[in-house]
C-alpha cells in the first residue's frame, strides 16, 4: 500500500533528474525513504537531505544515523545545515519551518522533485491549527498532495496514509528510526494537539483523519474555483505598471469582493497575507478616508497609502539619498537609498557626447526647480509637472535629478531637458527603486 500511494504519486514525475527526500531520521520520512529505495526505477535517484537546525544537542548524532541508513540502502546522502533562531514574530516551531524549507528550495533544481514525508494525522492537524486560528479556505484547505516548489516540484505521497499503516510499515520491515524527545513537549501547539486533543476527539469520532481529510479537499475546490474568480476580478482593478489598485473600480464591487481582490493583490506582490482586520482596515481607513486627506496604514511589514484614485504597498521607508557623482564611463550608478541608475543608448535622448563630456552630478529635489522640455513651450515647475502625472508626494522627493555641469538634464527616468535632447545618437536614464 505505501509503495503503492508513492509510485503512483511520482508517476508522472518519472523523468526528473532527482528526487529529494527530506530525512529527519524519524520514523515517517525513514518510511519514504525506504519505501522509496525498494522501487529500483526510482532508487539511483534518491538524494536523502537531512537538516540540521543545530536546535537539539542530540542533532550530530542524528546526522551520522541518517547518514549511516542512507549508506545501508544504497542512495545518496547530504546534510544541511541551517540557522533556526525564531526573529521576531516567529515561534521556534515557525522558524525551524521556513529555514528547512528554504534550505529545500535552493536544492530543488528544474527538472527535480522533494519527497516529504508528512502523512494524514499531519494533514488532520495542519487543519485543524488553521481553524483555530480563524483561518480562511487557504489554511482550511491543507497541505496539497503536490505543488510547485522554487524550480522544480514538492511531493506528499503519504498524505492518503494513516500513522498506523506508516508504524506497521516500519515495524513489518525492522526499521530503526530516531524518537526526537522534542516532541514529546506539549509547549509545542502542534504536539498538544496530536498528544491532548486528537486522542480525545478519535474516541468518539475514529475516523476522525479520514473526514477532516476530506473536508480540506472540499476547501481545496473551493479555494480553488475562488481564486479562478477572484483573480480575473483583480485584474480588472491592478495597475501593472507601478502594481497599485484602481480604488474607482475596486469600488464597483461588493464588499466581500472587494476583501478578497485585496488579499489576491498582497498575493501579486508576494507579501505576508494580511489579517481579517488589516483588510478592514485599509477599507475602513484608506479608501473611505476623506478625499483631501493623506491616509496612510503601517502595519504587518508594509505601508498602505492612497493617492487621488490609486492605493499604493510600500515594503521600505523612501529615504533620501546623498548627492553624488556619475562617471560618464559606468552605465550604472546605486545611490545611497538602494535606487539603481541606468543609461542606455537610444535613438533619441541626452546628447552622448555631451553626457561623456559632462560633469554628472546627482541630487535630490530642493524645491523650486523647473525644465524645458522638448516639444513644449515655457519652462515648467516640477512640482506641477509631478502633479500632471499623477506622482504622489511620497514619492516627489527622492526622484533623482540628474545635473549636467550643473544645469538640470533628466528628472530620473520622467523627463529630459531640452537643451540637452537630440533626436539621435542619445542616452536615456532608466530608474528602479524598492517598492
Amino acid at each position: 500500500m505505501v509503495q503503492d500511494e508513492i509510485s503512483a504519486a511520482l508517476a508522472p514525475f518519472s523523468e526528473r533528474n532527482r528526487i529529494y527526500i527530506g530525512y529527519s531520521g524519524g520514523v515517517d520520512s525513514h518510511v519514504l525513504l525506504h519505501a522509496c529505495a525498494a522501487i529500483p526505477e526510482f532508487k539511483k535517484k534518491i538524494t536523502a537531505v537531512y537538516i540540521h537546525h543545530g536546535l537539539q544537542k542530540e542533532a550530530d548524532d542524528w546526522a551520522i544515523h541518517c547518514q549511516q541508513i542512507s549508506e545501508i540502502l544504497g542512495v545518496d546522502f547530504l546534510i544541511k545545515h541551517v540557522d533556526a533562531v525564531a526573529t521576531q514574530g516567529e515561534s521556534p516551531e515557525e522558524a525551524a519551518r521556513n529555514v528547512r524549507y528554504n534550505a529545500f528550495e535552493q536544492l530543488i533544481a528544474a527538472n527535480d522533485v522533494l519527497l516529504i514525508a508528512q502523512h494524514r494525522e499531519d494533514q488532520l492537524e495542519t487543519v485543524l491549527l488553521q481553524l483555530f486560528r480563524g483561518s480562511g479556505l487557504k489554511g482550511l484547505a491543507g497541505m496539497p498532495e503536490k505543488m510547485q516548489f522554487g524550480k522544480g516540484w514538492l511531493l506528499r505521497p503519504l498524505l492518503n496514509i494513516s500513522k498506523e499503516m506508516i508504524n506497521d510499515y516500519a515495524i513489518q520491515n525492522r526499521l530503526q528510526w530516531i524518537e526526537d524527545p522534542s516532541n514529546q513537549s506539549s509547549v509545542y501547539d502542534r504536539n498538544f494537539l496530536r498528544q491532548e486533543i486528537i486522542p480525545h476527539l478519535k474516541q468518539r469520532w475514529s475516523s476522525l483523519d479520514k473526514t477532516v481529510a476530506r473536508a480540506a479537499k472540499h476547501c481545496a475546490e473551493a479555494q480553488i474555483l475562488q481564486h479562478k474568480i477572484v483573480k480575473t476580478e483583480f485584474e480588472t482593478v491592478f495597475n501593472t505598471d507601478d502594481e497599485t489598485i484602481n480604488i474607482s473600480k475596486l469600488l464597483t464591487y461588493s464588499l466581500i469582493e472587494q476583501r478578497l481582490i485585496l488579499r489576491q493583490w498582497f498575493e501579486n506582490l508576494d507579501l505576508k497575507m494580511p489579517s481579517q482586520d488589516f483588510v478592514q482596515r485599509i477599507l475602513d481607513d484608506v479608501i473611505a478616508a476623506r478625499t483631501d486627506s493623506s491616509p496612510m496604514l503601517a502595519g504587518q511589514s508594509v505601508t498602505i497609502r492612497r493617492y487621488r484614485t490609486k492605493l499604493y504597498a510600500m515594503t521600505h521607508a523612501l529615504t533620501g539619498f546623498e548627492t553624488c557623482y556619475w562617471m560618464p564611463e559606468n552605465t550604472t550608478l546605486t545611490l545611497s537609498n538602494q535606487q539603481t541608475l541606468t543609461v542606455v543608448l537610444s535613438d533619441c535622448g541626452i546628447s552622448r557626447e555631451f553626457w561623456h563630456n559632462a560633469k554628472i552630478t546627482v541630487r535630490m529635489r530642493q524645491g523650486g526647480e523647473k525644465i524645458a522640455l522638448p516639444n513644449r513651450a515655457g519652462h515648467h515647475d516640477l512640482k506641477k509637472l509631478f502633479q500632471e502625472v499623477g506622482i504622489p508626494p511620497w514619492q516627489r522627493e527622492i526622484i533623482p535629478l540628474i545635473y549636467l555641469n550643473d544645469k538640470l538634464a533628466a528628472v530620473g527616468n520622467l523627463w529630459m531637458a531640452s537643451e540637452f535632447y537630440v533626436t539621435q545618437n542619445g542616452v536615456i536614464i532608466g530608474n528602479s527603486s524598492p517598492r
